[in-house]
């Protein structure tokens, strides 16, 4: 029972950050970490948002359209016991990504720029349970990075960053009542700096090249589960990402004289909440709901990036046969509107009323 329950928790809780702040798309969940046995899952996902703004008369009013693409994520983990004291963990994820795209037949000052940022992480953890109800864990993380960008509205501007890797690492805790199906987990994720090499073309010059540093942020995430009641399951998280310190400025771009701003920045961090109820029907079927609240930090935000929190809603269901389980999940988020800034125009466009479906499938086999 706390197995099956679990799994439609996790399937909850991981839908939640199909879309989060800034633009991270996965949770960097380990709740793989606590599978019984040897155990492998393949996650799918595919969200479809909705954001469209309004232009200022500052910068000549019109609507932008719907400039954010439809995306799909893919994830695999492995975990298995080395003996009773230690066990480990394979994640395979997308961590973080944007796929913007205004379109070109609207009046937007806008109209045409487009912007891509990609990640893929392998992350390795071991674990090491106590004698107690404890267990402490840590892992390295490994990440590429690519992004590229077109800004037609500031002097026909592109950029191209090339693909690069980054180290990390992860250190947690947790502690488990395995017979009220109690576990907090608590893990430090670290952040990873990269050197990229950049390619820019501008009015200041074709095929610039220069040294773009950036930084995929720092987080902890605080995940809990319990039971409550006999075949249901309290669970939620709490994740802080620094995006404040996240920052993408080429040296074209940001002079003075061309736009003489971060292509891409946020000016506070962000907190996700989640809270949510595993209910198990049968030895088949178990069911799940969940809502996850991120407060918006109210200053503007990048064109490239017009959001600014969420309130959404998740269901999940898990249906178990043998030694496989089959997790399915359906989320809808209100995305919190926000307001941007292009050079002196502040705000420049507003964006309100949006929002975004996440559908996602989880097979687990455990052996």
């Amino acid at each position: 029972m706390t197995r099956i329950l679990a799994l439609a928790a996790a399937a909850s809780l991981s839908a939640s950050m199909v879309t989060a702040g800034g633009i991270e798309r996965t949770a960097q969940s380990v709740g793989v970490l606590f599978e019984q046995d040897r155990y492998v899952e393949f996650t799918f996902g595919a969200a479809s948002p909705d954001v469209n703004g309004i232009g200022t008369a500052a910068i000549g009013g019109g609507t932008s359209g719907d400039l954010a693409r439809s995306y799909l994520q893919f994830g695999a983990a492995f975990k298995a016991d080395i003996n009773e004291t230690w066990s480990y963990a394979v994640i395979y994820d997308q961590p973080f990504g944007a796929d913007t795209a205004y379109p070109l037949d609207q009046a937007y000052f806008a109209r045409g720029a487009e912007a891509e940022f990609e990640s893929h992480a392998l992350t390795g953890i071991l674990r090491y349970k106590f004698p107690s109800n404890f267990s402490v864990h840590a892992g390295l993380r490994v990440q590429s990075i690519e992004a590229s960008a077109t800004i037609p509205f500031v002097g026909n501007y592109s950029v191209q960053g090339d693909r690069k890797l980054g180290l990390g690492y992860l250190l947690g805790v947790a502690y488990e009542v395995p017979e009220i199906a109690l576990r907090v987990a608590l893990t430090y994720t670290s952040a990873i700096d990269y050197d990229v090499d950049t390619v820019e073309n501008s009015p200041l010059g074709v095929g610039n090249r220069s040294v773009t540093e950036v930084t995929t942020p720092q987080s902890i995430n605080l995940e809990f589960q319990t039971g409550i009641a006999e075949d249901t399951l309290l669970f939620g998280g709490v994740r802080w990402v620094e995006w404040s310190d996240f920052d993408i400025s080429p040296a074209d771009y940001t002079s003075p004289f061309l736009a003489n701003s971060p292509l891409l920045s946020y000016e506070n961090d962000y907190i996700t909440y989640t809270i949510g109820v595993g209910r198990r029907l049968n030895d088949t079927w178990s069911v799940a709901g969940a809502l996850s609240y991120e407060k918006g930090d109210s200053g503007f935000v990048t064109n490239l990036g017009p959001t600014d929190g969420l309130l959404s809603v998740g269901l999940s269901a898990v249906y178990r046969q043998d030694n496989m389980t089959i997790t399915t999940g359906i989320r809808y988020i209100d995305i919190g509107n926000a307001q941007t800034r292009a050079g002196a125009a502040a705000p420049a466009g507003v964006f309100e009323d949006n929002h975004a479906v996440a559908f996602g499938v989880k097979v687990g086999y455990a052996f």
